[in-house]
């Protein structure tokens, strides 16, 4: 994980949280959050060489399939639910954006934004973007969905979520003017949308 993305991430989750990371990889974002932010929590990861580097970390982790959902988390379980460059893997996106606000006080997702300029120029050139971003070829993508800053805010708004923060990240931190088309990576800070 990058440290731009990182530092962005650290800031939006208060000192001391409860988080679940959910598609934690292999713990290094959540090891960060509870060696330097005193927070508590648990990752939720499939990949097995994953689980072992968490548990080296001293990471809890538990081994789900995010596509079965959040069942065995109550609501606001948890003060923090991260969803760091998970939600584009994922076949069921628009109901973990749900599951995320429900068993989480807060959300913060982040995914790589299609409409940033060169991936822009890349598809008005015939061809797929390829970035450090998304760094794969059409064919062999773990990606199964591509998305956009917009496009993000407008399914938040049909699931009723509020949008606490959004803005873009690019190497040299963030994009809160035209984010759309200048970032790489879009960053939402959401919560459920209730008095």
């Amino acid at each position: 994980m990058n440290k731009v993305l990182k530092d962005a991430v650290t800031r939006m989750v208060p000192f001391g949280s409860r988080v679940l990371d959910l598609g934690c990889g292999n713990g290094e974002l959540l090891a960060h959050l509870q060696a330097q932010h005193g927070c508590t929590g648990y990752g939720v990861e499939i990949d097995d060489a994953n689980v072992l580097a968490c548990v080296q970390r001293g990471v809890q982790v538990i081994q789900l399939n995010l596509d079965q959902g959040l069942a065995m988390f109550g609501d606001r379980s948890f003060d923090v639910v991260l969803q760091i460059d998970t939600l584009q893997h994922l076949r069921n996106a628009e109901t973990m954006l749900r599951e995320t606000v429900r068993v989480g006080r807060m959300g913060v997702v982040t995914f790589p934004n299609f409409a940033h300029w060169p991936n822009r120029l890349s598809v008005l050139q015939g061809h797929m973007p390829i970035t450090k971003k998304l760094p794969y070829q059409w064919y062999d993508t773990p990606n199964i969905r591509v998305g956009t800053f917009s496009d993000f805010r407008a399914l938040a708004e049909k699931n009723h979520l509020r949008i606490q923060d959004a803005f873009g990240l690019q190497e040299f931190g963030q994009v809160r003017w035209w984010p759309n088309a200048r970032a790489a990576t879009a960053v939402f800070q959401l919560s459920a949308d209730q008095p």
